[in-house]
């Protein structure tokens, strides 16, 4: 019996989870990346929640633990960069890997990649579907068929818009930007601790990664920038103006910012979609329901592989049934993150220095609670 051909369409965390699950289930997953490669660099991302269990069933997460960034503790600094709280990060309360993205792309590509089919260097220009099928359009490969196609592109998808429209009608901005750039590995001293500065309207982090350190930008602009993506130039003057009178390392970092050819730069948003599919295309990932901030991207997104797959394989020939049900159970998992992501924005980065002490009250009482249940933990 031929096997349900599947496009997917992005080969960033779903893309590759997605693909691997589905090659079980009994599909033939194909994946296309605009990408030449996969992606190097890039922020530090915690696995955790729902895609601690998913990562155990993938064979992946003693490979994850391997990989995970040293990073043990947050030191918060006043404006003056002086230390005022020291925070642990690590809780045998909350199983969690930090991870680049970088490596688990590509830890999730090397599980994928003997099963599924994967084309580098090309995406999706048309999708034309019927009761049967949808025909695809690439850039550079020939057309052909598929049974079902999965937008897995992020939040900037390809496979929304041609399918569900613009995407000004989905992503609603928090009114932030998020900029990062790699360092010297001689960047950072301790490389264990995680430091964070942050005054009015802006955040400026230094992040020990795992090889390569990164300074990450997280602020609102005096005057907003045009959402223009390729504008490095103007990215680049954005964050020079944010934070030309911060003081501590961030004149050091905002040059090392300047001086990237290509730094990372783009606002935050979320991403809310009314219906994740649409007759044989379905979204998935940042494509279906972004929420900038939390952190836990890349875990939705293995998580909603992972159920997406599971009820494909659940409703064999009801792709409709498959879709709404897996639509459902992410919803679940994904709607209280949205509801609770503007007060993380005003908390993570407050407006006025009142919000800024309100911030630094919470996070002593979060590191207190930390302390004891560490304390307790060892104590079993």
């Amino acid at each position: 019996m031929k096997k349900p051909e599947v496009l997917i369409v992005g080969a960033g965390i779903a893309g590759p989870a997605l693909a691997y699950w589905l090659s079980r289930k009994g599909y033939r997953p194909t994946v296309v990346e605009h990408a030449r490669q996969l992606r190097s660099g890039g922020s530090a991302i915690v696995v955790k929640g729902p895609a601690i269990p998913v990562a155990e069933r993938m064979g992946i997460l003693p490979q994850l633990r391997e990989l995970a960034t040293r990073n043990r503790s947050l030191t918060l600094l006043d404006p003056d960069g002086r230390r005022i709280l020291h925070l642990p990060l690590t809780s045998d309360q909350a199983p969690t890997v930090e991870v680049t993205r970088a490596d688990l792309s590509e830890v999730l590509h090397r599980s994928a990649q003997t099963e599924a089919e994967f084309l580098f260097d090309d995406t999706v220009t048309a999708l034309d579907q019927d009761a049967d099928g949808v025909d695809v359009t690439f850039r550079r490969s020939a057309p052909r068929r598929f049974d079902l196609v999965v937008g897995a592109d992020g939040m900037h998808s390809t496979v929304r818009r041609l399918v569900f429209g613009p995407e000004r009608q989905f992503a609603s901005d928090l009114g932030l930007y998020g900029a990062t750039v790699p360092l010297e590995p001689d960047a950072i001293e301790d490389p264990t601790e995680m430091t964070m500065l942050t005054v009015p309207n802006r955040m400026l982090v230094l992040h020990p990664s795992r090889t390569t350190p990164l300074a990450i930008f997280t602020f609102r602009a005096a005057q907003p920038a045009p959402h223009d993506r390729k504008n490095i130039a103007l990215h680049k003057q954005t964050v020079a103006d944010a934070y030309a009178d911060v003081r501590w390392r961030a004149p050091e970092l905002v040059a090392a910012f300047l001086d990237h050819p290509a730094p990372f730069f783009d606002p935050l948003t979320t991403v809310r979609v009314p219906s994740w599919s649409r007759g044989r295309v379905v979204l998935l990932g940042d494509a279906a329901a972004a929420t900038a901030l939390l952190g836990d991207g890349s875990s939705m997104a293995m998580t909603g592989a992972y159920a997406l797959a599971e009820e494909l394989a659940a409703h064999p020939g009801d792709h409709a049934r498959a879709f709404a049900a897996y639509e459902s159970r992410l919803r679940r998992e994904v709607g209280p993150r949205q509801r609770r992501v503007g007060l993380l924005s005003r908390l993570m980065v407050p407006r006025t220095r009142p919000g800024l002490a309100v911030r630094n009250t919470v996070g002593r009482a979060v590191g207190r609670t930390n302390r004891i249940a560490s304390r307790e933990a060892a104590n079993r």
